[in-house]
């Protein structure tokens, strides 16, 4: 698989943005009908209480077309479709023009109703994207600056003048532009604030969640290593007593066999004391020093000789000469890499990138020349369970080495590589593997 493309661990949730659509959808419906009640008591009671002449017919008429857009809606919400944001601009654009024509049947910009395009303003600022936004906005300017010009006058009172001065309508339109813009503006900041409050939340309970994942896994690890580490010592003693006897010691094959077996088991007890070590039980010991490019060079030597008949090249670009702090939990995440590599692409070669890019930041990459990520798998990279390998609890190595990174304040993130195969990335800042005495905190 070729196909570029890059993974982190943030999920992307559209079932909440579907299910937002239609609820502002609703909000909308709700709102017209409110304005649909309203409009009609507004007319009843100026018509037939106060006795001032308005076009009803016309009014009503609009009132009608309202009413057959927001039932129009009411069915449009019922489909399975998300609500996009263009038709919720839409209806909004819907609301201010049949707003127009009432005002325009109603006395123009002398109506005091006319600041009813604020609540649109409003309405937008918080529903919409500023693009569409910004189309409310000048629709409902447009039509302030139209009404002004044309309408149909109110006939209030046939002895005094109705028609407001050229000054007054000048201040009239000044207040207005400005009530739309700082309506705009901080009510789209507040929103602005509020989605990065609650993606900030999201985040946190996330991490908390894994947290807590990793604490019992943790616990489990450490029982699971107390336990091996009985059978282990029998096992290592047994294979010792067998070296020596007489039938195994005159068989080159057998003996050749045991020694392998003790090497395994060497291995499986230097990986109980990494797991104890990880979980806290031997923290008396005093940390150990070393060099960078050293530390990278163990890393790619205990893996090739845990690995005799895989293939794996190291490459080193720009590492400074400083004194690290040899992390187990880093060079396990390393490991596990290399593993989960060399599993993708049986046979063929690995390489191990080591480099110093910027910023004080080390790169570790492993690039295999397997079929890489599909789609599915990019996706939820790093989401604990999600294992290409098909098996029960998979899925749980990179999950950890997500994790560790970001307790490194780094990230671990995987791509496509344009020429075939996979790339998987650990970014961290070299700081955090620096001992705090160390110059290089100055």
């Amino acid at each position: 698989m070729t196909t570029s493309a890059s993974s982190t661990i943030e999920p992307v949730a559209i079932a909440p943005e579907r299910r937002a659509g239609r609820a502002n959808l609703r909000q909308l419906i709700e709102l017209r009908w409110l304005a649909v009640g309203g409009q009609l008591a507004t007319v009843l009671v100026v018509h037939v209480g106060l006795g001032i002449v308005l076009p009803w017919a016309e009014m009503l008429s609009l009132l009608g077309v309202l009413v057959a857009f927001n039932l129009f809606s009411l069915w449009r919400n019922r489909l399975t479709h998300p609500v996009s944001q263009i038709e919720l601009c839409i209806a909004l654009l819907v609301d201010v023009g049949v707003l127009t024509g009432q005002l325009y049947l109603a006395g123009g910009s002398d109506n005091p109703f006319i600041y009813l395009y604020l609540l649109q303003v409003a309405v937008a600022s918080v529903l919409l994207r500023p693009a569409y936004l910004a189309a409310i906005v000048l629709s409902t300017l447009t039509g302030f600056i139209v009404l002004t010009q044309w309408h149909r006058p109110l006939l209030l009172d046939p002895s005094v003048a109705t028609t407001l001065s050229p000054n007054y309508l000048g201040g009239l339109l000044i207040c207005f532009v400005l009530n739309a813009a700082l309506l705009s503006v901080f009510i789209v900041r507040i929103n602005r604030n509020l989605r990065q409050r609650d993606a900030e939340l999201a985040a946190a309970q996330q991490r908390a969640a894994e947290e807590v994942h990793i604490v019992r896994m943790g616990l489990l690890a450490s029982g699971a290593a107390h336990e091996l580490g009985t059978p282990l010592a029998t096992l290592s003693v047994i294979l010792g007593d067998w070296a020596h006897m007489a039938p195994f010691a005159g068989e080159p094959e057998l003996r050749e066999e045991i020694e392998e077996m003790q090497r395994q088991i060497l291995r499986c007890k230097a990986i109980v004391t990494g797991i104890l070590m990880s979980a806290g039980e031997m923290r008396g010991e005093a940390p150990q020093l070393t060099a960078l490019q050293a530390f990278i060079d163990g890393l790619a030597g205990q893996w090739r000789a845990a690995h005799p008949n895989a293939a794996l090249a190291l490459h080193s670009e720009g590492l400074p000469e400083v004194d690290i702090i040899s992390d187990s939990a880093l060079q396990q995440v390393v490991a596990n890499l290399l593993d989960n590599a060399t599993e993708a692409a049986p046979g063929a070669p690995l390489t191990l990138l080591a480099s110093c890019p910027e910023g004080g930041m080390l790169s570790l990459s492993v690039l295999d020349e397997g079929p890489g990520f599909d789609a599915e798998r990019l996706k939820h990279f790093g989401e604990p369970y999600q294992s290409s390998k098909g098996q029960p609890g998979r899925g749980m190595g990179l999950f950890l080495s997500v994790n560790v990174a970001r307790t490194l304040g780094g990230r671990l993130e995987a791509r496509n590589r344009p020429e075939g195969g996979a790339e998987v990335s650990l970014t961290l800042p070299l700081a955090s593997l620096l001992p705090r005495q160390s110059p290089g905190h100055d």
